[in-house]
């Protein structure tokens, strides 16, 4: 082993012949404790932070569909089962189905309007492409029956409207743009039912009927679009981009993570403004590092000065400053990861044993509509998150690693 090696070892464990080499040991286990500490919020944090990401993408594409297939011309795909039967050749598709999206407002008592989508669906089509009619509380889908005009509401919506299963809503759609065709198509509801997704988009903007009703309030000849559900949800880009060559050109096909991109950019841009944050932890940890090289050098100017007077060069005396930091940086790191990760892997179990014990909640269900603190680790986090915490350590040894090596032989040892 390089004598380096050896003397930066040396210096890191530290020798506690007397008061002041203890406190330099001490001031090392400090920084050490503070990056492992770092490491470890940051991974912990940024599991629960994906896993809530997850939950909400979830109950989101449960509703949006995977893939999505329109014309945006607004005719209508008269014939969507060959479309259907084109985008099922593909091995990733699982299930098709029709929609009709329209924009309107709905009217309950003259006095309660709430803007509102409302799709158009086949009951016995949507189970293949979504999960809403299992988030259905009151009704089902098989009350959207053909000409009854029957509509099911999110939860948020009905609440709002103040209505329930039984009672009556307008629905208010504009025609057209030029002035002479302003006033809007109104067309009666009856309530049906209402579904709760968990997410406030759909449960407070969005409610169901038939396909065929929503049809005839706009005259159109066929369903605006297509929605498809895949194998792997994380394949979908793939998928549409496989389908754009072998459906028609006028055909436009998005996957999920284009449907939704302001919310997923703005998603992104929190995760990334919470890891430069938490980042900050081991950027302070780095900082007593510093610190404590400094005194380290400072504490041992004789013994670098008897180095170089055996031939030591500069650049030996930086590796040996450069192995005491990184050591430090290495095992603090690796005490973070490991803590991180077992933490991040058993999160939910510590938070519901902490609830338990004294009988408080952290996650309210009727608010966040979960119960427990969902945890996504990702093997790619805790390396970026490894590997950063490795970089600051490396870096703050170069100042005082410099520092040492300026040591003059003649002037530290003058009074020894």
């Amino acid at each position: 082993m390089p004598f380096e090696w050896l003397v930066g070892l040396r210096y890191t464990r530290a020798g506690r012949r007397n008061g002041r080499n203890s406190f330099i040991s001490f001031i090392s286990a400090i920084s050490m404790a503070g990056i492992g500490l770092g490491v470890t919020a940051l991974i912990v944090v940024l599991s629960v932070y994906n896993g809530f990401q997850t939950v909400v993408t979830e109950r989101m594409v449960s509703v949006l569909g995977h893939v999505e297939i329109y014309d945006p011309r607004g005719v209508g795909l008269e014939d969507w089962h060959a479309v259907a039967a084109d985008a099922a050749r593909n091995r990733q598709v699982t299930g098709a189905a029709p929609f009709l999206e329209l924009q309107g407002m709905l009217v309950h008592g003259g006095d309660r309007l709430q803007p509102s989508i409302v799709r158009g669906v086949l009951p016995g089509e949507e189970p293949k492409v979504s999960d809403i009619g299992m988030r259905i509380t009151e009704g089902s889908l098989d009350d959207l029956k053909p000409g009854a005009f029957n509509i099911i509401l999110g939860a948020e919506l009905a609440r709002e409207l103040d209505v329930k299963p039984g009672d009556r809503v307008a629905l208010a759609i504009s025609q057209g743009n030029s002035v002479s065709n302003m006033a809007p198509t109104m067309r009666s509801f009856t309530v049906a039912g209402t579904f709760e997704v968990g997410h406030n988009q759909f449960d407070a903007g969005l409610a169901l009927v038939h396909m065929q009703d929503a049809q005839e309030i706009i005259n159109a000849s066929g369903p605006f679009g297509i929605r498809l559900r895949l194998q792997d949800m994380q394949k979908s880009r793939a998928v549409a981009d496989e389908l754009r060559t072998v459906l028609p050109a006028n055909l436009v096909i998005y996957d999920w993570t284009k449907l939704n991109t302001a919310w997923f950019a703005a998603v992104k841009s929190q995760k990334n403004m919470m890891f430069i944050i938490l980042t900050l932890i081991i950027a302070v940890a780095a900082f007593n590092l510093v610190a404590t090289l400094v005194m380290t050098v400072t504490d041992k100017q004789a013994d670098i000065a008897i180095l170089r007077t055996l031939g030591a060069s500069r650049f030996s005396i930086m590796k040996i400053f450069v192995v005491q930091g990184a050591l430090v940086g290495v095992f603090g790191t690796a005490i973070g990861v490991v803590c991180g990760v077992l933490l991040a892997l058993n999160v939910g179990h510590i938070v519901g044993g902490i609830e338990k014990t004294f009988g408080i909640h952290f996650l309210a269900k009727e608010i966040y509509f979960i119960s427990a603190v969902p945890s996504d680790l990702r093997w790619s986090d805790v390396g970026a998150i490894g590997a950063t915490s490795l970089l600051l350590a490396l870096v703050s040894t170069l100042y005082p690693s410099w520092r040492a090596s300026r040591v003059k032989p003649a002037e530290a040892l003058r009074y020894e």
